[in-house]
């Protein structure tokens, strides 16, 4: 059964948490756990445990990892590499967890000013990060699902760390979860922790919410971390869900709107051309509008991608007239399509490309891209005959 995870970043998200909110919601998983990171071949002085763990108010799952020496030696990234590539892991999961430390690596070469070849864990490079690293990847790989997650709390204050004191949430943190959501609850301390920012980068590219469409919640787990905080649990929520019964053909959008009725039109023109090829942007409409005093306006619908509205909204405000705009997010039903090339279309020199729909009765659309067939001799008649034996060809092609 195919599923999809929610992350529920209550208190916050480690390494530990996440073994530990995933082991909760997932107990047929545990013992693949403990024979993945048995695999490890850890010192002898470097242990591990999952424990039943209530704080008073929940109950659910912490993991626990302890390590008798008091400094643990810094640690190279090849040579952290080579550490995991050696060990007995699956090569899935090694290739996961090399994944992960990698994206460590990147934000720690970036905020240091370094290459990531001369990056040099400290914390993260000890066996406990290690053991949490292949842990979060041994559950990537055995759950084989979608993920999601809500908006991440900031934390405040500073943290003691190899470095010196540094200010919360830490630099690499912030340049792992750029794009993310953050909220402030009033609850200071480090609430994401380095690592717990690799697993989240790596998961999805930005924060995500749960796919809007019916689904069947199967389970539901808790991970606690190991502070406590003032009035709330210190805990990471995973609800797994059914993702067969999701509904893959629903999406969000994002709708910016807003009117223009004094910019010249040669300008308005040049400014959704700008628009129009915005990173994020899907497309431009535009339609004209009696407004206010009588005056001919240009309303301007722009579409994007979930992420881009506020980068898309402000490329608005900058390059027209407007002094504001409405913005919003609407799901959307949209039909399974997939773009085909097809060869041998009379009057075109190259390929065309045919866009294959799945229609709601379970017929097929076929659209041939009119890009392509402008050349074709013959006017109108000539890209309609062109038009219909390309999408023919289209058709006949998925039969095969």
């Amino acid at each position: 059964m195919t599923c999809h995870i929610h992350l529920d970043l209550v208190g916050g998200i480690a390494g530990d948490m996440f073994i530990a909110a995933l082991s909760d919601a997932r107990p047929d998983l545990v013992d693949g756990l403990l024979q993945n990171l048995d695999s490890l071949a850890v010192p002898a002085d470097v242990s591990f445990s999952l424990n039943v763990f209530n704080d008073g108010t929940l109950q659910g799952k912490q993991f626990d990892t302890s390590e008798s020496r008091d400094n643990p030696s810094h640690t190279h990234f090849p040579a952290l590499c080579e550490r995991i590539r050696k060990s007995g892991l699956p090569t899935s999961v090694i290739g996961h967890a090399i994944e992960i430390y990698t994206l460590l690596a990147e934000a720690e070469a970036h905020v240091h000013g370094m290459g990531v070849d001369d990056v040099s864990f400290h914390e993260v490079g000890a066996w406990d990060s290690v053991i949490d690293v292949v842990g979060a990847a041994y559950f990537i790989e055995a759950v084989d699902g979608t993920w999601s997650c809500g908006s991440v709390p900031l934390g405040g204050g500073q943290v003691d760390t190899a470095h010196g004191k540094l200010p919360v949430p830490v630099p690499a943190v912030t340049a792992l979860l750029t794009g993310f959501k953050f909220y402030q609850d009033g609850l200071t301390g480090e609430r994401v922790t380095p690592t717990g920012a690799a697993i989240l980068r790596y998961l999805m590219k930005q924060e995500s919410e749960i796919p809007r469409s019916q689904h069947s919640l199967l389970s539901s787990g808790i991970g606690f971390g190991h502070r406590t905080l003032d009035g709330k649990s210190n805990m990471l929520r995973a609800l797994v869900f059914n993702a067969s019964e999701m509904d893959k053909n629903v999406d969000q959008v994002g709708v910016i709107e807003f009117e223009i009725d004094d910019q010249t039109p040669e300008d308005l023109a040049h400014a959704v051309g700008l628009l129009r090829n915005t990173t994020g942007v899907i497309d431009v409409i535009q339609w004209t509008f009696v407004g206010k005093k009588g005056r001919l306006g240009i309303h301007v619908q722009v579409l994007t991608k979930p992420l881009a509205l506020n980068a898309v909204t402000e490329a608005c405000l900058t390059e027209t007239t407007t002094i504001g705009v409405r913005s919003r997010l609407e799901s959307r039903r949209i039909l399974v399509r997939e773009t085909v090339p097809v060869n041998a279309v009379a009057g075109v020199g190259g390929s065309v490309r045919v866009k294959l729909v799945e229609l709601p009765g379970g017929g097929q659309g076929a659209k041939a891209e009119s890009d392509d067939l402008r050349d074709v001799p013959g006017g109108h008649e000539g890209r309609r005959v062109a038009r219909g034996q390309a999408e023919e060809k289209a058709r006949d092609t998925k039969k095969m």
